[in-house]
């Protein structure tokens, strides 16, 4: 008879009283891969996370706990980090926070895995990866995009030469944030406030890294144009505050190869496209327009030939002559996805590429955009270089 091996892996899993932490980290990942018996490494072993929840405030804790079936919580950081049962630590707290507690639990020896933006400047992104390296801890960053089904698809046809030479991508990202007067608003006050580490720039330039990176080409410079269009919005109290962080940036990335890829991230637009994300790939053979789940493409072939004629109706129902590209099997949660990758990686020293020193990537992106929006001019993206 076979015994079965358990890898329990103790995880202090900080900053997931919030939306993100809560809803993506906690209750659809950590939770849901405990559920389904842990992480399978085969018929006889599995990895078992054991997590503790830490935060500042005792009542949200407690409430957690009890709604996740999550018992262990500590608003006490420094003992949990001090505490050899727990190897990994999990950081999904505000931008702001980030980087002491990362830096602490990094010197502490324990695994990090933490949300993105890792760091507030390029300088203390990159310090992070050298101090994990240097203590030979691993680690990994959140770039959740990479797992969603629209975005798999579209790397396989990549993958597969479809598009041939890629010439451009389109990225269309974003949708109406309420400002609170009168509808809830959906997402935190902070998010308007530069002195918090709020701003579109700062919070998608980084996932714009990793997707175009790891997809199409690296990043070689930048062009960004920010703007807060809303001047005045109304925080989870009821009260006027103003908006010091931008709300909508328009960025055009040269990559390798000669690609052009341009991205329009808005919290000010309201949707009239497929999804709250669309990627649209235009190759000399084909494209391909992406959303979060399907992804439709029009190879060269089926592709119209309009000509331009502004005096009749458009004969061309432009929707027309898109191929749905079908789904391989199901496809899990993007976040527990990576989640599972980083336990196997911890526990079986499985690749895993997505680490600091990428999260220090996008830090640079977006600091490099605020800078292009401040100069008004192309910036060079310098070489972060492994140690």
């Amino acid at each position: 008879m076979k015994h079965s091996t358990e890898h329990r892996v103790g995880i202090i899993m900080n900053g997931v009283t919030g939306r993100m932490g809560m809803n993506q980290h906690l209750l659809r990942s950590i939770v849901a891969i405990i559920q389904q018996g842990g992480v399978k490494l085969s018929n006889t072993e599995h990895i078992m996370p054991d997590p503790i929840l830490v935060g500042r405030n005792r009542e949200k804790l407690e409430s957690l706990s009890s709604s996740s079936g999550i018992s262990k919580w500590t608003t006490d950081l420094d003992s949990a980090l001090g505490d050899p049962s727990y190897a990994i630590y999990f950081d999904a707290q505000t931008t702001l926070r980030r980087y002491e507690n990362v830096m602490d639990a990094i010197k502490a020896g324990k695994h990090v895995y933490c949300e993105k933006p890792t760091a507030v400047s390029t300088e203390r992104a990159y310090e992070l990866y050298v101090e994990a390296e240097k203590k030979r801890v691993k680690h990994g960053v959140v770039q959740d995009k990479l797992w969603l089904p629209g975005l798999i698809k579209l790397q396989s046809l990549n993958e597969s030469g479809f598009f041939g030479k890629i010439l451009a991508i389109r990225g269309e990202f974003g949708y109406w944030v309420f400002e609170g007067h009168s509808v809830p608003s959906q997402r935190p006050s902070w998010n308007y406030r530069k002195e918090d580490g709020g701003g579109v720039i700062v919070d998608m330039l980084c996932h714009w890294r990793y997707v175009l990176d790891n997809m199409f080409g690296k990043v070689r410079s930048v062009s960004c144009l920010g703007a807060t269009h809303i001047k005045e919005r109304w925080d989870e109290n009821g009260l006027p505050y103003k908006c010091t962080a931008d709300d909508a940036a328009y960025a055009t990335f040269q990559l390798d190869n000669d690609i052009i890829a341009h991205f329009n991230s808005s919290w000010v637009t309201r949707v009239r496209r497929d999804d709250l994300l669309t990627l649209q790939v235009d190759g000399t053979k084909g494209s391909a327009v992406a959303g979060l789940r399907n992804c439709l493409i029009q190879p060269y072939e089926a592709t119209p030939r309009p000509v331009w004629n502004p005096d009749i109706e458009q004969p061309i129902d432009f929707y027309k002559n898109w191929i749905p590209v079908p789904s391989a099997g199901e496809y899990d949660n993007a976040f527990k996805v990576q989640w599972e990758l980083f336990l196997r990686h911890v526990i079986k020293d499985d690749p895993f590429p997505w680490n600091l020193l990428e999260g220090a990537r996008g830090v640079q992106l977006a600091e490099k955009g605020i800078e292009s929006w401040e100069k008004h001019c192309w910036l060079d993206i310098p070489e972060l270089k492994a140690v």
